[in-house]
């Protein structure tokens, strides 16, 4: 990989089998549809959530946000780090939530480690050595989507580029933080404990997404939360169990489909189709293509006449 941080997807399974991999336990991320403190609340012991939006690329830094206040105080008694590389904010705001709720949350001997190590840093220090992690790189890297044609580590966002941000949000010492990389300390948002963060956090995310035009509907919400299968056992729902462990074999193959391309599969597809095609005579072949480009034409003339735009494709 270069040494360069790949894009990941906002994906529960993505998340999920990411911390997974990193060493952390009985934790698992959950995708919520609505802006509901009762979907939050319904997924049991809750620790944080994970906002991913559409970032405004010409937007400056301002000495106060437009929500809440910054605790500078906090940037050196909690876990909160800078962002210093690009493609490296969705796994930021993953750890800035589960390396806030160690003990809580087993987080396992690689991220305890590195924790420690950056315990005393300052903000900008502790991105450095998050960035410079071999460990934590290589684990986010393995669950980019495989793509033969760009290489992510060469690639740098224009003004005119839909650039994306994750953020975390969490209660941690019965406050309600806001943990984003790119501004220069954490956003307090008033008092919370555990047990109020859902009805605490809503209301903070539907300002945030109030700040948007209507038109924009590319947000995505991640519920960082206990594995919802220790629930299922110890209340004996069989149906619940057998249906996380569903969903997660489900991640597991998605995840297996992301680590790789199928463009040399396809080639090689092609190549198939092709030569059966001429081995049954060069008739055969020009047949064939005369009757694929009897469909594409037809395909177009029914995307005229329904209105549609065509591709430019002669």
């Amino acid at each position: 990989m270069s040494g360069g941080w790949n894009t990941i997807e906002s994906d529960a399974g993505v998340f999920t089998y990411l911390i997974e991999k990193l060493g952390v336990r009985d934790v698992q991320f959950e995708e919520l549809m609505t802006l509901e403190p009762e979907e939050l609340r319904r997924l049991g012991k809750i620790y944080g959530v994970i906002f991913l939006f559409k970032y405004p690329t010409g937007e400056t830094r301002s000495d106060t946000p437009k929500d809440g206040s910054f605790d500078h105080d906090a940037a050196n008694n909690l876990f909160f780090a800078a962002q210093t590389i690009q493609n490296a904010c969705g796994t930021q705001a993953l750890l800035s939530v589960l390396l806030n709720k160690d003990g809580e949350v087993d987080i396992g001997k690689e991220l305890r480690e590195f924790k420690e190590f950056t315990g005393e840093f300052p903000p900008e220090f502790r991105g450095e050595t998050l960035s410079n992690s071999d460990v934590i790189r290589e684990v986010h890297n393995s669950f980019a989507r495989s793509s033969p044609f760009i290489d992510e580590t060469q690639r740098t966002a224009t003004e005119d580029d839909d650039v994306y941000h994750f953020i975390a949000y969490t209660s941690i010492n019965n406050k309600l933080y806001e943990l984003d990389g790119l501004q220069p300390a954490p956003i307090s948002h008033g008092d919370c404990t555990a047990e109020q963060f859902p009805d605490k956090v809503i209301p903070v995310l539907q300002r945030r997404i109030g700040r948007y035009p209507a038109t924009e509907i590319r947000f995505n919400l991640l519920a960082c939360v206990q594995d919802l299968r220790i629930r299922a056992r110890e209340i004996g729902d069989m149906e619940a169990l057998e249906e996380q462990e569903d969903k997660r074999n489900a991640w597991l193959w998605e995840n297996a489909l992301r680590r790789h391309n199928f463009v040399g599969f396809v080639g090689e597809l092609m190549k198939g189709v092709v030569k059966a095609k001429l081995a049954q005579g060069g008739g055969a072949y020009d047949k064939w293509v005369e009757e694929a480009k009897g469909k594409t034409k037809k395909r177009m003339e029914d995307r005229k006449k329904q209105g549609i735009a065509s591709d430019g494709i002669d």
